[in-house]
């Protein structure tokens, strides 16, 4: 089964009452009681995702982990479909810099902003996956396509590195837009510009591959706002694309974007 945490993610938000099913699909079982009341130490379902079973179910019943992605939706009453890149294992690998000046390369999608330097390069292993087929279709019926918000290199790179679906966004008719995050990501983008981000983009795919980058330009909430560490990402204009801010920062969460300010700001797009 393929990692299951993004679809995860993915389903909850698809779903008709989202803050239900995001804790529904994000609750973890916590510790087995035994016949005296107390707590055991037996695995058990202990910090497993409802969410994660019900898709390993879905697969075990239908046979793959497509189909169980399609049972989902039914199951969920989804508006829209989730739909992998690719169903093929994949391997994410990294070429990081340290800080005395050592390059090594790192396996691993977690281990990746743990290894303290700079990401240089991103790879799939094995680098010949093939795309998956709806969701090429989809790429291709799609009046825009939004790429992100999401961590750069461990979430929306290793769709973009696989080759099929990459060329796939150049021959789309449809535009494609970036939503740059609003705050740069210890490990992944310490110190990244708009401009950056979107370089990173390039480097790894095509010069050609964005039309228009989306971010914000609200920086005036204080970073300790919500308990957190905000370091705003400064919206600096990149070459070569149409670059539009607008305030989209969740004034609560300074880190996230506001939901309905980014789906506004999509909307108008597409008008």
């Amino acid at each position: 089964m393929l990692p299951p945490g993004d679809f995860r993610n993915n389903l909850a938000a698809l779903a008709r009452d989202e803050a239900l099913m995001t804790q529904v699909l994000q609750y973890r079982f916590g510790g087995q009681i035994d016949e005296n009341g107390q707590g055991s130490s037996e695995q058990g379902l202990q910090g497993h995702a409802f969410g994660n079973l019900l898709l390993a179910a879905l697969t075990g019943i239908t046979g793959s982990f497509d189909e169980a992605l399609l049972a989902a939706q039914r199951v969920l009453a989804l508006r829209g479909q989730v739909l992998p890149s690719t169903l093929e294992n994949l391997t994410l690998t990294a070429d990081v810099a340290l800080p005395e000046g050592e390059v090594v390369r790192v396996a691993g999608e977690s281990t990746i902003p743990q290894a303290g330097g700079r990401i240089e390069r991103l790879y799939l292993d094995p680098d010949n996956a093939r795309a998956y087929p709806p969701a090429l279709r989809a790429i291709f019926q799609a009046d825009l396509v939004v790429l992100g918000p999401g961590s750069l290199y461990t979430s929306i790179l290793p769709n973009l590195l696989v080759a099929d679906l990459a060329q796939a966004l150049l021959h789309t008719r449809a535009r494609v837009v970036y939503v740059c995050n609003l705050a740069t990501q210890p490990g992944e983008t310490d110190g990244y510009s708009v401009v950056d981000h979107v370089e990173v983009i390039r480097q790894h795919t095509s010069d050609n591959l964005i039309d228009i980058v989306l971010a914000n330009d609200n920086l005036s909430v204080p970073p300790d706002t919500g308990g957190g560490h905000t370091t705003f990402v400064i919206p600096t204009i990149p070459a070569g694309v149409e670059f539009i801010t607008r305030d989209l920062v969740d004034e609560a969460r300074p880190w996230r974007h506001d939901s309905a300010k980014l789906a506004n700001a999509v909307l108008e797009l597409l008008s």
